[in-house]
């Protein structure tokens, strides 16, 4: 077993509080606007997804590592706040595919300027230059930046 220093301790310390401020300032953030902040999530997990087609709810809930019935009731509230709409997929009549309305890309958009403003103020007080957050990115989400030849 490999001895861990206490540099490394006060590292997983460091890290860990540093996102459960960023996380705390999150959902203060979406309360504001009158979200929870898995509501917060939903939204921003419909507006970055990256696939061919917009998400399903199943993509959804594995991005908020959710269960399938708790992303439908979640998608139902959002949908009845008028945040998000649902689309029936074009090939599968039962897979429901959702997209935001415009007043929901409009508070997405409000939020997430506050936050990458945060993220920013975050990564530049642990000395993580935003190259290292867009690989962070790409690698945990199994994306690559680069395009096939």
């Amino acid at each position: 077993m490999t001895q861990i220093t206490d540099e490394q301790y006060r590292i997983l310390l460091t890290f860990r509080c540093a996102l459960r401020h960023f996380l705390a300032w999150s959902q203060e953030q979406a309360a504001r606007v009158g979200l929870t902040a898995q509501q917060h999530q939903l939204l921003l997990a419909i507006r970055a997804h990256s696939g061919p087609a917009p998400p399903s709810i199943r993509d959804v809930s594995e991005y908020l590592l959710i269960r399938h019935h708790s992303a439908v009731e979640l998608v139902g509230r959002i949908t009845a706040m008028g945040l998000v709409a649902r689309l029936p997929d074009a090939k599968d009549q039962r897979i429901v595919r959702l997209k935001l309305t415009a007043r929901g890309e409009a508070l997405l958009a409000a939020l997430s300027t506050a936050h990458l403003e945060e993220l920013q103020r975050v990564a530049t007080t642990l000395h993580i230059s935003e190259q290292f957050l867009d690989r962070l990115s790409q690698d945990f989400l199994g994306e690559s930046s680069e395009q096939p030849a």
